[in-house]
């Protein structure tokens, strides 16, 4: 356990250190077992019957989910006293990561491992977990999680269904429709959020057998086409009163702490489809040629090459610096507690922030990769002769799960500042700090004897930027900055690119020395060619606020700040970059 627990966005007002951070090179033989045991899984069992589940073949998935349980993939989670594996949340992450490159098969393993699961988990009573776990976990039956209805999306809370207690008092009647249930059309057990009396939003567990449960038709989808996704219709569906799941009432701590867990676990699953486009991406440019040659040869390609790998690497920094901060606070709590799952997902919800950042960093990265794979095909890129084109069609979903990317990117900045104002996150005082800094000539002085030196100052400024224009933002909308989503949607691209910048640099500063000279090399170029274009969007995103939140002299003054507070010296970017591409052909693949 990490001798510093941090709270949530504590990075913004701290400095952590290498020493700090959990990075993909600090795997344990178990957590690679895991990781080289969905690989093994992706590459054996998904990928040789890959058209047969694009075309859904009538249980198909089903026997590929029962496969995933055999090989222990869909019990990581799960308590051992119901022959779950209990693992860490890293190895969590790794697997949804490895899992990602199973395409839309991913989306049916992550609905069923994750949101599909969790609920039961971490609210289930005993006799409930007795009863379903044991299924859900090996994959004889299949899971799903009913939230979202047709008008209800972004706004759950919203929802429709209702659910009335039968006369004679043993079941529940829930009225309604749920919409784009992920495995809607082959899973046996569902989480169904229903409001009783139609005021108090619960959950419940729903067998498909149950009467009055109804699975609508296929929905016929740009991508993910492998995937179920269906409709579920409730009419008097009739559900015993023991399969309520946690209290009456508390159904929106269930759906939102569990989306939580299932932002984070999306960023891992689109990392893991990143990994795997950009290295077709790559390798077709090793047999294309034009003009003679390959257009792996050609900068304007090895360009692309060098920036998605520099955002891979930074993807995979901050998700498992993530799950390594969310395990050291879980080491924390006593698992003989009563109130184990309670002080669990609390443990969870304090970096809800972090999930968050995960979700939309990670998804943005990936639809940057799939992008530029299918400019790397040119014309073949948009025939379905490639995948480069199931790659772009897949991706799209990403930006829309778990919660949209804009509900997720205001989630980041609202939290920040409303712990700021309940005195959770000293962000006020900091602010002030950072005013004054702005307003005092800067002393900054590189000390080429401290890794990533440069890297560090700037960041420590970009984080001065963020605390100037969120402060200003405060102090100009006071509580109803709730309700400005263009100030709130600028501060989050900044805080999310700073978490991105800090874990990029601190796994190479932390890893480096374990690396060859060669390696360490391409490591720090992936640092450098990254921060470069993190700090010019975040220069972007500070700008914006700034016309947002002042005017006059205090915006002119702000803006110079910014642009002090933005600049980082990328001297040598042209190499870094040429150096990251050269890798990555020479590997045929992502070089890091």
């Amino acid at each position: 356990m990490a001798a510093r627990i941090f709270k949530g966005a504590e990075y913004l007002v701290t400095v952590a250190t290498k020493d700090e951070v959990f990075v993909p090179e600090d795997f344990t033989e178990e957590q690679q077992a895991i990781a080289d045991t969905a690989d093994k899984f992706v590459r054996e069992e998904v990928w040789p019957v890959y058209e047969r589940i694009e075309h859904q073949e009538p249980g198909l998935a089903m026997k590929l989910m029962a496969k995933a349980g055999e090989a222990g993939l869909l019990m990581i989670d799960a308590p051992a006293e119901y022959g779950g594996l209990e693992l860490d949340k890293v190895t969590s992450v790794i697997s949804a990561d490895r899992m990602g490159a199973a395409g839309c098969f991913s989306v049916s393993y992550s609905a069923h491992a994750g949101i599909g699961t969790l609920p039961l988990i971490y609210y289930g009573t005993k006799a409930q977990k007795e009863k379903y776990l044991p299924k859900i976990i090996s994959g004889e039956w299949g899971a799903a999680y009913c939230l979202t209805e047709p008008g209800a999306g972004s706004d759950a809370m919203s929802g429709t269904t209702f659910a009335t207690l039968s006369p004679d008092g043993k079941h529940y009647l829930l009225e309604g429709t749920k919409q784009f249930i992920t495995n809607g059309g082959w899973a046996t057990l569902f989480t169904v959020f229903a409001k009783i009396d139609r005021k108090h939003f619960t959950a419940f567990l729903v067998e498909k057998s149950y009467e009055g449960v109804t699975i609508g038709p296929e929905e016929k989808k740009m991508g993910i086409k492998g995937s179920s996704t269906t409709t579920v219709i409730l009419e008097n569906a009739r559900v015993p009163v023991e399969n309520v799941l946690g209290e009456i009432g508390k159904g929106h701590k269930i759906a939102f702490n569990v989306l939580n867990v299932g932002r984070f676990k999306l960023g891992a699953a689109v990392t893991g489809a990143a990994r795997v486009a950009l290295g077709v991406g790559i390798a077709y440019t090793n047999v294309r040629k034009q003009f003679g040659v390959t257009i792996s040869s050609f900068g304007a390609m090895r360009e692309k090459m060098a920036d998605r790998s520099a955002d891979l690497f930074a993807s995979e920094s901050l998700l498992y610096r993530l799950a390594g901060m969310i395990d050291d606070r879980l080491a924390t709590l006593d698992k003989a507690a009563p109130n184990y799952y309670e002080a669990y997902q609390q443990a969870i919800e304090e970096y809800s922030i972090e999930c968050a950042i995960a979700k939309v960093f990670c998804s943005e990265m990936l639809a940057d990769v799939v992008d530029d794979v299918v400019q790397m095909h040119g014309g073949y890129g948009f025939t379905q002769e490639y995948k480069a084109e199931r790659f772009y069609r897949d991706e799209r979903i990403n930006r829309l799960f778990e919660g949209t990317n804009e509900i997720n990117r205001l989630l980041i900045p609202g939290t920040i500042l409303r712990r700021a104002m309940k005195g959770e996150l000293p962000i006020t005082k900091e602010a002030m700090k950072a005013m004054e800094a702005m307003m005092t000539p800067s002393l900054d002085e590189i000390d080429p004897s401290v890794p990533f030196a440069a890297e560090k100052i700037t960041l420590a400024n970009l984080k001065r930027a963020f605390l100037v224009v969120s402060g200003a933002a405060v102090q100009r909308y006071q509580e109803k900055i709730k309700d400005e989503q263009e100030v709130l949607l600028a501060l989050a691209d900044v805080a999310i690119q700073i978490f991105a910048i800090e874990s990029a640099m601190l796994r190479a500063e932390k890893v480096g020395p374990r690396l060859s000279a060669e390696r360490k090399a391409l490591v720090d170029a992936a640092v450098k060619v990254f921060t470069f274009g993190a700090a010019e969007r975040i220069a972007s995103a500070a700008k914006r606020a700034v016309f947002y939140v002042a005017e006059g002299d205090m915006a002119t003054m702000m803006l110079g700040g910014v642009r002090r507070f933005t600049k980082y010296d990328a001297s040598g970017l042209l190499e870094a970059k040429r150096a990251l591409a050269a890798a990555a052909v020479a590997a045929d693949k992502y070089p890091l």
